[in-house]
């Protein structure tokens, strides 16, 4: 899953792609090196992040999507918690629903869901992007986080969304410290009990930066190193700046792996 951020203030690239026809052409180029997912989002969720008015996340957002649409053959995932943005974002031909509050935040978003037929993404996170950060506490972060993920999985499935459409994604950086993110990194092999693909947003996370030591534009290796162990202990779809790269780091774990020999492609013996 490729990013493009159409915000002005994500904690990579924010102000990068705000002009749509920018942003078009960096989800073409994402394309280009490969991937299998554009996710298009209007509104940062760093820690401390203002939140924007429907109106100018719908503003942000709408024309990418629309131009992506009709350009590329692949999914298009809109990142939002607002449901009027879902709504018009997949009658735009939008297909999946990225919802870091795991349809905690809008009542409605459920039902927008449902009613279309759209994938979505159930992301754990521990209070908002405004306070996730200021105290996070666990007693044990991958049991809680295994259980959050079930009660919102099952909470999806009673209002009408297909389980087949369901990704889960352990929300790394999201309410989480440092020993949090490690321990849920070693541990996310435990997710396989809920039987649905798992999703990872580890591209240049803040924790890798205090392992390795570098600034958010030189966090491409430490984020290789935690996308090959993420995939070896069970991801399915890595969400990424870099997918070039990234595609690099997946393809060589595959072929280590029967389970992923699908996605390694043809290689010599």
């Amino acid at each position: 899953m490729g990013v493009v951020n159409v915000t002005t203030d994500s904690f990579y690239d924010g102000g990068r792609y705000v002009e749509p026809e920018r942003a078009i052409a960096h989800g073409l180029e994402l394309l280009e090196q490969g991937a299998d997912i554009i996710d298009v989002g209007g509104e940062s969720t760093r820690p401390g992040a203002r939140s924007l008015s429907e109106q100018e996340e719908l503003a942000h957002v709408i024309p990418v999507v629309t131009g992506l649409v009709h350009r590329v053959s692949v999914p298009i995932s809109i990142d939002t918690t607002k449901s009027r943005v879902a709504e018009v974002a997949l009658d735009c031909g939008a297909a999946i629903i990225n919802d870091v509050s795991a349809l905690r935040q809008d009542p409605a978003m459920a039902s927008v869901i449902a009613c279309s037929d759209a994938g979505v993404i159930l992301m754990h996170m521990q209070g908002s992007p405004q306070t996730m950060q200021q105290s996070p506490h666990y007693f044990d972060v991958v049991g809680e986080v295994v259980q959050f993920l079930d009660e919102r999985l099952q909470n999806a499935i009673r209002a009408g969304i297909a389980r087949t459409n369901i990704i889960l994604d352990p929300g790394f950086g999201f309410g989480k410290l440092l020993v949090h993110n490690l321990k849920l990194l070693d541990g996310l092999s435990a997710l396989a009990v809920l039987n649905r693909p798992v999703l990872v947003g580890l591209s240049r996370k803040a924790f890798i930066g205090k392992v390795v030591g570098r600034p958010v534009e030189h966090r491409e290796w430490g984020t290789a190193a935690a996308v090959a162990l993420a995939v070896d202990r069970g991801a399915h779809i890595v969400r990424v700046h870099d997918v070039a790269m990234m595609i690099d780091v997946v393809r060589l774990v595959a072929a280590l792996n029967p389970r992923w020999s699908s996605c390694g492609g043809e290689h010599d013996a």
